[in-house]
């Protein structure tokens, strides 16, 4: 039998945002996608986002609950709870393995940024190359100079309010990219840049398992 864990060992444990993504994992099967529904201090109900056979009891017990923070990869476990076909209850959670990740989740995605340079306040209009929880690649200018600070203001969604923080110009490739790595950037900011990532392959693994389908076909 597991040990219980206490309240205040749940609450000090670090759990993924109400309507974040999530992946759940059972031991010898592979990721399954799912969604945060409600976030109590001990307490989770996820959401399957695809048809899903019923689970046994073993991987019921061996299942692992997975998301990504700002700053680092999370697994948990804890007691789970069959409420529907597509609800689980997870509570007396525990982490499992928290990996902290020198680099993030890098996605290619072209969005509009305003650029803000710090010394002499010159506004540069540009659009990322790629997206990670910390920071961009920025198609130009090649005017950045390596170490130069900035302001940006990145457009992840049409009629959205944009992502804005502060980086610096880290490095320079030849076609006179600039890498921006986050200087300054709020905590609800930088989960609204990693849901965004995270809906960015989502769709493309869909995109994927429909063109196999086709192959199939």
């Amino acid at each position: 039998m597991k040990p219980r864990q206490s309240k205040k060992q749940t609450n000090d444990i670090e759990l993924p945002q109400r309507s974040q993504s999530v992946t759940l994992i059972p031991p010898g099967g592979g990721p399954i996608p799912a969604r945060v529904a409600e976030r109590e201090a001990d307490s989770l109900l996820v959401v399957v986002m695809v048809p899903l056979a019923s689970l046994s009891q073993s991987q019921l017990e061996g299942l692992v609950l997975e998301f990504v923070s700002p700053r680092s990869r999370v697994r948990l476990r804890g007691n789970i709870t069959v409420e529907d076909s597509d609800l689980l209850r997870f509570s007396e959670l525990h982490s499992v393995e928290v990996l902290q990740q020198r680099e993030y989740v890098r996605i290619r995605a072209a969005r509009p940024v305003l650029v803000i340079c710090a010394k002499d306040h010159l506004q540069i209009r540009s659009y990322t190359v790629d997206v990670s929880g910390g920071g961009f690649l920025l198609a130009g200018p090649d005017t950045l100079k390596i170490g130069e600070d900035i302001q940006f203001q990145v457009t992840i969604e049409s009629g959205g309010a944009p992502i804005t923080g502060t980086g610096t110009v880290v490095r320079s490739d030849t076609q006179g990219r600039r890498a921006i790595r986050f200087k300054d950037i709020s905590d609800g900011n930088q989960r609204r840049l990693v849901r965004f990532i995270f809906e960015c392959q989502r769709a493309e693994r869909r995109r994927g398992l429909e063109l196999d389908d086709r192959r199939g076909n």
